[in-house]
């Protein structure tokens, strides 16, 4: 055998033996998980607008990361069909124009098949003609009224409306003998709609709203507001505001000595408020739910059992307890996967949709979940506890 035969013989042979070597750090993985494990298939994406900056950023960051956290245990239990979540976040910077262009991205360019968001209720109704064009499902975390009662059949909400907590507090404060109220809120969608239902309600409770000021998300002092209204003649002051300035009304208040009890909504439970206000958020009364004091879902429930487990996980990976709007991110996440989960491999947005709607008894943060044709928001009072500030912390009254 010739010199260039031999040659061309070695060659082939170590060919061979290089195909028959794998290369490390390369993979066929057609999808992705938390564990590194394969599976079976393209994940499912679920796009999340969520508030990172602007006033709802306290909202906003608690939502973001209660998904990435349950996002990742999912997957590493194996996801839905053996096939991993893919989240794709957007910020909507707490602007409803925004809140829309996220919407459009995420259906248009990303293909979700879900949409998680907003943060607020102007911001999550603005997102609503993106699902619509697409026929894609939304899961609002905003607390706004409109959200589920202007009903569109895509469109589902996970925390407590304006109309179940407004009453709510206004049994409360006829119980007391506080009749004639003062009002401070802010210009956005939820505060807008919470005013609304306080004043359509009010002459049902025997209360009287004597005075209403308004302040724009950002302001920095609020004390010409409560200076009129501590002239009114109010028996309390209700702040209507899921914002950060909540604390700042609280604190010029303080300042004001406004002689007056102060009551909140359902969009101050958050530790951002305490921290803001400090002292002056001592007393302080709001109704939400009952996820700050696990204790008040009754130890033992199923409600206990799935509070306690996500606030355990929360507070270990985040060194701090979640507040309730991290259980609306946990709920709205939680009620498209198992949705998702209860239909074959291969559904579709318009399954997905129909599905979300047959929820029926899903025990979540926020409480029991049960939608139907004509209701996507399926929560109830018995969801509601209301708390107190006391030495720095949330205490159940009732």
């Amino acid at each position: 055998m010739g010199a260039i035969s031999r040659k061309a013989l070695l060659a082939g042979a170590l060919v061979v033996a290089l195909l028959a070597v794998p290369i490390v750090g390369c993979t066929s993985d057609s999808g992705s998980s938390s564990d590194g494990g394969d599976k079976g298939g393209d994940p499912y994406k679920i796009g999340v607008v969520v508030s990172l900056t602007g006033t709802y950023s306290g909202l906003g960051d608690a939502e973001k990361k209660a998904i990435e956290m349950e996002v990742e245990r999912i997957n590493a239990d194996g996801g839905v069909h053996d096939r991993d979540i893919e989240v794709v976040f957007e910020d909507d910077a707490t602007d409803e124009a925004q809140a829309q262009s996220a919407a459009e991205k995420l259906v248009q360019q990303d293909k979700v098949l879900a949409l998680i968001g907003a943060s607020g209720t102007g911001q999550s109704m603005a997102m609503r003609t993106a699902a619509q064009d697409a026929g894609v499902p939304q899961i609002s975390m905003a607390g706004g009224t409109v959200i589920t009662s202007e009903f569109d059949p895509l469109v589902f909400q996970t925390p407590w409306s304006n109309t179940l907590v407004v009453p709510y507090l206004l049994d409360y404060l006829n119980a007391q003998g506080q009749t004639k109220i003062a009002l401070i809120s802010d210009t956005g969608g939820f505060a807008k709609d919470g005013v609304a239902v306080m004043e359509s309600m009010v002459a049902d409770y025997g209360v009287e709203v004597v005075a209403s000021e308004v302040f724009n998300p950002g302001d920095t002092d609020m004390t010409t507001q409560l200076t009129k209204i501590k002239g009114s003649g109010a028996d309390a002051l209700v702040v209507w505001s899921a914002g950060k300035e909540a604390a700042i009304v609280l604190n010029n208040a303080a300042a004001l000595d406004l002689g007056m009890p102060i009551y909140g909504s359902h969009g101050n439970a958050r530790q951002e408020l305490i921290d803001g206000a400090g002292a002056a958020a001592e007393g302080f009364i709001f109704p939400a739910g009952k996820v700050l004091v696990p204790a008040s879902y009754g130890e033992g429930t199923p409600g206990y059992e799935v509070a306690t487990s996500f606030i355990d996980r929360y507070t270990e990976k985040y060194d701090a307890a979640p507040s309730t709007f991290a259980g609306h991110a946990y709920d709205a996440l939680y009620l498209v996967v198992e949705a998702m989960k209860r239909l074959p491999e291969d559904f579709t947005s318009e399954d997905l949709r129909a599905e979300i709607e047959k929820t029926s008894g899903f025990v979540g943060i926020g409480g029991t979940f049960t939608f139907s044709t004509t209701d996507h928001n399926g929560m109830s009072s018995s969801d509601l506890v209301l708390y107190k500030v006391e030495n720095g912390t949330w205490t159940v009254m009732q």
